[in-house]
């Protein structure tokens, strides 16, 4: 069995492998997360394995947007989940077995093709991790984050609204950001603050990097004919947030705890609303605003 630590946001977990490949073969994002000696409690532990599934779910209970693909998630006896994760083609890459409170997981791997492993090993840490995180004030957030002057700025959106082009507007022309990740940074609160976190989950744009930021602002995104911001009020600041994080509304301690989480960030961290072109001056406009705050 091949075994390692690994810390994301700070929150620690181990990942145990039964199977062929190496850790590093399935999950390369992981590699500068890797924790080589802690004493801390871990949060969770992940198991990969070949062995099938014995364990019968009682009934589907939703499905799971997760890597562009909605997975399938049944309810146990013993209140957990078992979640079925399918590539984009539609294969079924591998079953994920939790208990109720997401400390463990097995997941049992269902096809022999190397891409679709990973892509299913992939996926189902990142669920196994949002939900053990989620009652310690730890967010998984779609959105793609820039740091300028030590703080992490998150653009909020749908795919396809022009998160990524926005960050790389600042790239290229707000002196002193950069990325930290493009797709699922970690938002945590600690001690009254909100922190933004890189994590092995970045979609497209391999942006695997083991960096934190105090979160200056959110800055929800719309496609618009001319730039404009504003500062939104809390009812709009809250539903921006929640529609980016990942959720399970069935799991009523889950849900709870992210609502919560999300109402902590709201009480010291703004949220924007930009209209925007793709263009220099937009992200000009969002840099003076959202640092003069």
């Amino acid at each position: 069995m091949k075994t390692k630590q690994y810390k994301v946001a700070g929150h620690l977990f181990r990942l145990s492998f039964e199977v062929p490949e190496l850790i590093e073969d399935l999950l390369p994002s992981c590699s500068p997360f890797i924790c080589e000696t802690s004493d801390e409690k871990e949060l969770f532990e992940m198991s990969v394995t070949e062995n099938p599934c014995t364990e019968t779910p009682q009934e589907e209970i939703g499905q799971f947007d997760c890597g562009g693909c909605n997975h399938g998630v049944y309810l146990m006896e013993d209140g957990g989940y078992e979640f079925v994760i399918s590539s984009v083609s539609g294969v079924k890459c591998c079953l994920v077995r939790v208990n109720a409170d997401f400390s463990k997981a097995t997941v049992h791997l269902m096809t022999p093709k190397k891409e679709d492993r990973a892509f299913g090993t992939n996926n189902a840490l990142m669920i196994v991790f949002a939900f053990a995180t989620s009652g310690h004030n730890t967010l998984l957030i779609h959105s793609s984050v820039i740091r300028n002057n030590n703080k992490g700025y998150l653009f909020l959106g749908k795919s396809g609204t022009g998160k990524s082009t926005h960050t790389r507007l600042w790239l290229k022309h707000i002196p002193g950001s950069d990325l930290m990740n493009d797709d699922n940074p970690v938002i945590r609160v600690i001690d009254g603050k909100t922190f933004v976190y890189g994590s092995p989950w970045s979609g497209k744009t391999p942006c695997y990097r083991n960096v934190e930021a105090e979160a200056g602002a959110f800055v929800q995104l719309e496609q618009k004919k001319k730039n404009e911001i504003r500062r939104e009020d809390i009812l709009h600041s809250f539903a921006h947030i929640l529609s980016s994080v990942s959720v399970m509304k069935w799991d009523k301690r889950v849900y709870n705890d992210i609502c919560n989480t999300i109402s902590e960030i709201l009480s010291h961290t703004p949220v924007y609303h930009l209209g925007c072109l793709p263009d220099e001056e937009a992200a000009r406009l969002s840099h003076q605003t959202v640092t003069s705050a």
